[in-house]
């Protein structure tokens, strides 16, 4: 087949949260197009969270690229088969296909799974040229003549990210409605948290890209002036020599464009490691606390204690950076009084911002294969694996419970004292978070009623639900 128009989209989940009005792309979507771009290919790139897909454009590709996380997989599959009822292959990679990759076969014709950046190309290739035998191409799946489904050897990771070209956020659709600039310099994660999918793809082992292929990616993304960058890498600093050399390089340049990023609490060991943080503009970090029960700690297999969590955010906050503070609910060890008193440190500590998130059962992590052979996933709507709904049974409390008391916990947190704390500081920036975040919590309690009736309902007759996708 001849390919000459190429349509990426990025489904958007359903529902909102704290933060939908700020959305962040996802890099691999506008990384892979990149890649196809170069080699001729006319690309577009529709992240539905910023633009609305053009379905004339769509409709006239002659491939169309799906990429998905697990609260977007029913979306993405509507997408995926509606392009393939008009006779256009559709291509899905993400962390939710890569570890379902049967149930995705079941609206696309190709599944990429883990790293794409290769694959990709080669299914290209196969798909206009012949070659390389489609037997051969790591980490794809694919039905046979008769049907069955063939996953193909898996593709080792990448191991050298330089050999990747800068993201070229030109081909996304309607990128000027985001604040925010996303930067991936690295990929993998050293630690083991037993409720995280990113290591089942992108594996332990910390790869990043040159200091100097950095610095050309981040120089580009101060070229964008209206935008903050968010470095997407799991763990800025899981390499912290690495990290100190790249914020020196920043600060000798004199870049003074603010940016987010993502550590864990270990840097409040480092002093010098926080004061690069600050003389480069770093805004605000972003941090996985999980949770402030000792025993639920180990349980996520963390690496840290309630004490290194009070030591990290005294430290942050003393050099003059937020602190966006996520935590996990919902673990065997976790009762009432952990979700009440979770909210309580974070208000007291001073957290800036916090994400209260449900457990969640994610396909591809030992949590998801534990609660499916224990039964006590509940349903498998991929829908609402949100972290925003309860999809498994807690050990101590009802799932109802958890649900509802992490949604008036959110709603503690953002309250009107809130609100006018920061507005008596002119920080305005924090008083838009505080009202959507009231509104947000108060959008998702009325909705609460109509998916707890169904959890309800699924509880009593114990019948764990297939995916919930209808398919019109």
């Amino acid at each position: 087949m001849k390919i000459r128009k190429v349509a990426f989209i990025e489904s958007k989940a359903p529902g909102n949260h704290i933060y939908s009005r700020y959305p962040v792309p996802r890099v691999g979507s506008v990384l892979l197009s990149t890649i196809l771009s170069a080699l001729g290919y006319e690309v577009k790139v529709y992240i539905e969270d910023l633009a609305k897909i053009d379905w004339q454009y769509v409709e006239n590709s002659d491939i169309v690229c799906i990429s998905t996380i697990t609260p977007t997989a029913t979306r993405a599959y509507k997408h995926a088969k509606r392009a393939q009822t008009l006779g256009i292959p559709v291509v899905m990679g993400g962390a939710h296909v890569s570890f379902m990759a049967e149930e995705a076969l079941n609206y696309c014709d190709y599944v990429v799974r883990g790293e794409g950046d290769e694959s990709i190309v080669e299914l290209f290739n196969y798909l206009e040229k012949g070659s390389p035998d489609i037997k051969t191409i790591k980490g794809l799946s694919y039905r046979d003549k008769h049907g069955a489904v063939v996953n193909n050897e898996s593709r080792p990771l990448l191991a050298s990210l330089d050999e990747l070209p800068i993201p070229d956020v030109s081909l996304v659709q309607d990128f000027d409605k985001s604040i925010i600039y996303p930067i991936s310099l690295s990929r993998g994660c050293p630690f083991n948290c037993n409720f995280c999918s990113v290591i089942r793809v992108f594996g332990r082992r910390y790869r990043s890209k040159s200091i100097e292929n950095s610095m050309a990616e981040i120089r580009k993304a101060a070229s964008y002036p209206k935008k903050n960058i968010f470095f997407v890498d799991d763990n800025f600093t899981a390499s912290k020599k690495r990290a100190k050399t790249l914020l020196k390089e920043m600060i000798n340049e004199n870049m003074k464009t603010e940016y987010n990023a993502q550590v864990r609490t270990d840097i409040a060991k480092d002093p010098e490691l926080l004061e690069l943080l600050a003389k480069s503009y770093c805004s605000t970090v972003y941090i996985g606390f999980e949770s402030i029960n000792p025993k639920t700690l180990i349980e996520y297999n963390k690496g840290q204690g309630l004490q290194e969590i009070k030591d990290c955010i005294k430290a942050v906050k003393e050099h003059g950076i937020a602190i966006h503070g996520m935590f996990v609910l919902g673990a065997d060890n976790d009762e009432i009084t952990t979700i009440r008193q979770t909210v309580d440190f974070a208000i007291e500590q001073g957290i800036d911002t916090i994400q209260l998130m449900i457990l969640t059962p994610l396909p591809g992590t030992p949590f998801y294969n534990d609660m499916l052979t224990s039964g006590r996933l509940i349903h498998q709507d991929w829908a609402k694996f949100d972290a925003h709904h309860v999809t498994f049974k807690p050990m101590i409390m009802n799932p109802q419970t958890l649900h509802m008391e992490t949604l008036k916990a959110m709603g503690r947190f953002y309250s009107w004292k809130y609100i006018f704390r920061h507005m008596a500081k002119l920080d305005f920036f924090h008083v838009a978070v505080g009202l959507y975040g009231k509104h947000a919590v108060k959008q998702a309690l009325i909705e609460a009623k109509e998916y707890l009736n169904v959890i309800t309902q699924l509880l009593e007759t114990n019948n764990i639900s297939e995916p919930n996708i209808s398919i019109q």
